[in-house]
């Protein structure tokens, strides 16, 4: 976070006192954090603590008329690389849900194109409200981080979902939502991942096993080499990587719909989903009924969104994964001829390999060679495979039409 400009707003929680702590571990990283704070924030903590804690005057008022003369908030909006909301109330998160600009932070929000990140802080009650639980699907969807809260002991006396964040961890969070210096910075990355779900009646569904933790690493792993990120993923349960954007769907024809719309603008396209191939061609919409000794479901095939990726005009560098069961290098290598991708990462799948486990196996296939990157941790494997990538599009750019080993 070396230079890195944070713009923390405080709003009025009790958590606030955590935020003089996080004002500490932001200014260790080497960020220049500027405060704001909410009319509300000021009855908790005095701006003095802040001021003294970041060495730059709080700013506490829309109506600063010395401020404001310059257009004052404006040029807060557009000095900060990130914006930190740290408490964030149940309040300010419907007031910012809600696009409100009557206060000075709310409308820095709303004017900044810098990313938002929010450390929920509030009773178990509110945080579970419907309008609460509403509010942050809103934001999610529009890019803002939520990150917490936490679980535990709360100021009221009660047990449960609501607290703010640590600072250390907020701190370590924020740093992962800032753009890296690495080798996909200015790149835009589309990574799909999970499984999908086909529906045969409202109750029951045809999938498979997969996890999505392989296809997260990734897009951590890309998101940490400096790459703007996109992840449509299928059911799972797993927290979205810090700074990465989150489309979830359940069905591969929801995939398909969701991957033809982000993917222009896309500089690479990461499939690692595991989309099913098949889906019921007549699903029932009321519950099958148990009536007979047997049920036949007729099937037909699903969209293939990597295919059809690959097939597209200007299509960006294009990867796919390759399951296998059995002669695992040899399928991969047909499905990247037969599908015309430039790169293939293959890892071989059972009961005990691949599927739901924190550990795999890989090997990387371009047209005309190959790098087995051997056996380890999930995001071990998926930094090699983002730098592989990141190197191999570097390449393949030099030379329009060709792909790099």
């Amino acid at each position: 976070m070396q230079g890195k400009r944070i713009l923390l707003g405080v709003t009025g929680g009790i958590a606030a006192y955590k935020s003089a702590e996080l004002v500490r571990r932001l200014r260790e990283r080497g960020a220049d954090v500027q405060v704001v704070m909410t009319a509300a924030a000021r009855e908790f903590v005095g701006p003095l603590t802040f001021q003294a804690l970041s060495g730059r005057p709080v700013r506490t008022d829309l109506w600063d008329s010395a401020a404001e003369s310059a257009m004052g908030h404006i040029e807060l909006a557009r000095w900060a690389d990130a914006v930190l909301v740290a408490p964030a109330t149940a309040d300010f998160l419907a007031r910012l849900a809600q696009g409100r600009a009557d206060d000075l932070l709310a409308t820095l929000c709303l004017a900044s194109a810098a990313p938002i990140a929010v450390a929920p802080a509030m009773n178990r009650l509110m945080w579970a409200n419907a309008a609460t639980v509403a509010n942050i699907e809103r934001l999610r969807a529009r890019g803002v981080q939520v990150l917490g809260p936490a679980e535990g002991a709360q100021a009221c006396g009660e047990f449960g979902e609501g607290r703010m964040l640590e600072p250390t961890e907020l701190a370590e969070q924020l740093d992962a939502l800032l753009p890296a210096a690495g080798p996909l910075r200015g790149r835009r990355v589309l990574i799909t991942a999970g499984p999908t779900r086909e529906r045969i009646d409202p109750v029951r569904f045809i999938s498979n096993r997969s996890s999505g933790k392989m296809g997260f690493a990734v897009a951590q792993a890309a998101r940490e080499a400096g790459a703007e990120v996109v992840l449509v993923s299928g059911p799972v349960a797993l927290p979205t990587p810090p700074g990465v954007r989150r489309v979830d769907v359940e069905s591969a024809e929801a995939m398909y719909a969701a991957v033809e719309a982000e993917v222009n603008g896309t500089d690479i396209f990461i499939s690692t989903a595991a989309v099913a191939d098949y889906r019921p061609a007549h699903p029932s919409g009321q519950k099958i009924k148990k009536t007979s000794e047997r049920l036949q479901l007729e099937m037909e095939r699903t969209v293939d969104v990597l295919a059809s990726v690959a097939a597209r005009p200007n299509r960006p560098f294009v990867v796919g994964f390759a399951a296998e069961t059995e002669s695992v290098e040899h399928n991969a290598r047909a499905k990247l001829l037969r599908k015309n991708l430039d790169m293939i990462a293959a890892n071989e799948v059972s009961h005990t390999k691949g599927f739901d486990c924190e550990d795999n196996h890989l090997i990387v296939l371009w047209r005309e060679a190959r790098r087995d990157l051997g056996a380890g941790p999930k995001i071990a494997l998926a930094r090699e495979l983002v730098q592989l990538i990141a190197t191999s599009y570097a390449e393949a750019r030099d030379v329009p039409g060709t792909v790099s080993a």
